[in-house]
């Protein structure tokens, strides 16, 4: 089966008040540094693979640059990634190469650059079209930046563009939300992410919200009600608009879903590079230990410190329990839901009556909707799919090799 690629590039211009990823604004003098590192960590992949008991495949089909912000390493950087890329891997020519960009960083000469190396998709982080609500939150671009990107980008022949949007931006309302909603469906992309915004302790903004606080604009925010609103406004517009729902929070044309992203959510196998990139493989070995395993995850750290130190990875082992409980509250985020007669055709007739009952308590409860053998989340369930995913999962805990 071939393998997905993420290559993490955790360099910004600026750090958005609501971004709880691991990125942050460096100095220039590290960036080469970092891909040297990332570069060497791909050269041993195979070797790393081995080491934490997966299976490994130099077949590639999907390679996807995130960050961060990638386009802000110099071309001859981009090119490094992908020569180093090109020796280590075997990439199909219908591979989806995905790059993200913060609207501004795209030049004309670093466009043809994404061509020239074969990017085929890009991920444009727009947030919104009101400038005055994208500015609040650190974005430095404008929706006229914006919409030349997306110009710039058609002329050079890339036309599989992804917008994204967040709903519940400070001082975002119904009218303003509705404004993004239409400049997006305008531009014709053929996929639109949107995603309501996290408040938790790992962004600037989202700890002033907890607090109460107004730096950050964070007193202009819309309360939850109405960011699940938005929400569900942008679902019914992007669905009127031929671009419907296939997961939680993504958008697409039909033919246009994200081939990467579905990896993650279907259980296909990744490899991750750079701080905080996730893999996960299939097990080199049929079975190892009681029950066998149903794949290996392993992480880097969030720390670019650390990580160009070289930091030990992080393994699990996803058991057959695991596997069981990923294959539900990864399933259910696609709006196609779960088959339960796959379910039982892969681990057992057994298997789906271990959540028989969590399955009918959220039935009964309108979280979930259940048609023939299909489960489902509703479109309650997916405001609160968070609290549906908890239930399928057990504590498990992450170690070094």
């Amino acid at each position: 089966m071939p393998l997905g690629l993420y290559i993490s590039v955790p360099f910004c211009r600026t750090k958005c008040t609501y971004c709880n990823f691991a990125s942050n604004v460096f100095s220039k003098a590290v960036f080469q540094r970092y891909i040297d590192r990332v570069c060497q960590d791909m050269n041993r992949a195979s070797a790393t693979a081995d080491q934490m008991g997966g299976r490994f495949e130099r077949e590639v089909d999907t390679i996807y640059l995130g960050g961060g912000t990638p386009t802000v390493l110099d071309i001859s950087q981009l090119e490094r990634l992908f020569v180093t890329i090109s020796q280590n891997f075997d990439v199909r020519p219908d591979a989806e190469v995905t790059v993200e960009c913060a609207p501004g960083t795209l030049s004309l000469p670093t466009i043809e650059a994404l061509r020239r190396l074969g990017i085929n998709r890009v991920s444009l982080g727009v947030q919104s079209f009101v400038d005055h609500e994208a500015a609040s939150v650190g974005r430095l671009h404008t929706k006229a930046t914006a919409l030349e990107d997306i110009r710039h980008l058609r002329e050079a022949g890339i036309s599989n563009l992804n917008i994204d949007l967040i709903a519940g931006l400070p001082h975002q309302t119904a009218d303003s939300w509705k404004l993004s909603l239409e400049e997006t469906i305008a531009t014709r992309a053929p996929h639109v992410s949107v995603y309501m915004l996290e408040v938790d302790e790992d962004s600037r903004l989202g700890r002033e919200l907890i607090a109460g606080g107004t730096r950050y604009h964070a007193h202009f925010a819309p309360d939850e009600d109405l960011t699940a609103d938005l929400y569900l406004m942008g679902c019914e517009q992007l669905e009127n608009a031929d671009v419907p729902p296939y997961e939680i929070s993504n958008f697409a044309r039909s033919g246009h879903q994200s081939r990467h992203n579905l990896k993650y959510w279907t259980r296909h196998p990744y490899l991750g590079f750079g701080v905080d990139a996730h893999s996960m493989l299939k097990p080199a070995s049929a079975k190892i230990g009681p029950g066998g395993i149903g794949a290996v995850r392993f992480s880097t750290t969030d720390s670019l410190e650390s990580y160009v130190a070289e930091s030990p990875l992080k393994r699990l082992v996803v058991d057959e329990q695991a596997a069981l409980e990923e294959t539900f509250f990864l399933g259910l985020r696609l709006n196609r839901g779960v088959d339960l007669e796959q379910v039982a055709a892969e681990f057992g007739m057994d298997a789906v009556g271990r959540f028989s009952a969590t399955m009918a308590d959220f039935v009964e409860t309108g979280l979930v909707e259940q048609a023939a053998n299909v489960i489902r989340l509703s479109q309650r369930g997916r405001l609160l799919s968070n609290e549906v995913f908890e239930r399928f999962i057990s504590t498990r805990e992450e170690v070094s090799p």
